[in-house]
């Protein structure tokens, strides 16, 4: 190919994006100059003389890439469900709660940390939606991926709350073994992390607490607070949906006597 032919042309081969590109005044810079010695002529170039400097203002080019989120949203560089947006997390709930109307602009979430985390929100409508989500560490990602997920599904709950005004999680002292004991642990630091990142409130709650509020006795078997969450008219899916619906009744009962106050 010829390449002094080429510059600034619309030839065959040549991309147009390309064709005005900027002009090179010493057409020597475009020879192969194969087995030679360049070195004088590399130290030409390097001078700033009219030659050596492109001879007009020509048009530039760029490719129009979408934006790329940074900060919480940004999904890691490498792991099993990289550059995938997980859907929004499964809801159900009521319409609304003990039929009381709520200031406007009220977003509360109550957390049961876990594996399988089990969550309810108090929209902004004054509506409790809730489920059960499973950050189970999966086959072929690190051990950190799934905090990294919880991470992210904590944006999306955010997201779809139009901001949160306060977390509220299930304080465990005692775990059933060391794994539990980590997992808890790691996603207890996330989450109070993250609260501190965005300025939102964060308080956790003991577990006695928690089931005596729902049930009436501070030892209630998992059985007994999924019972006292279905007599709300929840349908629990399991025992960490329902003590995360318990944990938010209790929070929604501190706002309001703190409102009232």
């Amino acid at each position: 190919m010829n390449t002094r032919r080429q510059v600034g042309k619309n030839s065959a081969n040549w991309n147009p994006n390309f064709a005005n590109w900027i002009q090179l005044a010493n057409v020597c810079q475009l020879e192969n100059q194969k087995n030679q010695c360049i070195t004088d002529q590399l130290a030409s170039w390097q001078l700033a003389t009219p030659a050596n400097l492109p001879t007009e203002l020509t048009p530039c080019f760029y490719l129009p890439f979408g934006d790329f989120p940074v900060g919480e949203n940004s999904l890691p560089p490498s792991g099993g469900e990289d550059h995938v947006v997980s859907s929004p997390p499964t809801r159900r709930g009521l319409p609304g709660i003990d039929g009381r109307d709520r200031e406007p602009g009220t977003a509360i979430l109550s957390l049961d940390l876990g594996t399988r985390t089990g969550w309810a929100v108090l929209g902004r409508d004054g509506s409790i939606t809730s489920g059960s989500e499973s950050f189970k560490p999966q086959r072929f990602e690190g051990g950190g991926m799934r905090y990294l997920r919880f991470k992210r599904w904590l944006a999306e709950i955010k997201q779809s709350a139009d901001g949160l005004d306060a977390v509220y999680f299930e304080e465990v002292r005692r775990h059933a073994g060391v794994d539990a004991a980590h997992a808890y642990g790691g996603f207890m630091a996330q989450l109070t992390a993250w609260c501190e990142h965005h300025g939102i409130p964060y308080q956790g709650v003991p577990v006695g607490t928690i089931k005596k509020h729902a049930t009436g006795k501070g030892n209630a078997s998992k059985d007994e607070m999924m019972a006292a969450m279905r007599a709300r008219g929840y349908l629990p899916a399991d025992d960490n949906e329902a003590d995360a619906l318990a944990l938010l009744h209790w929070a929604i009962q501190q706002h309001d006597a703190a409102q009232e106050a």
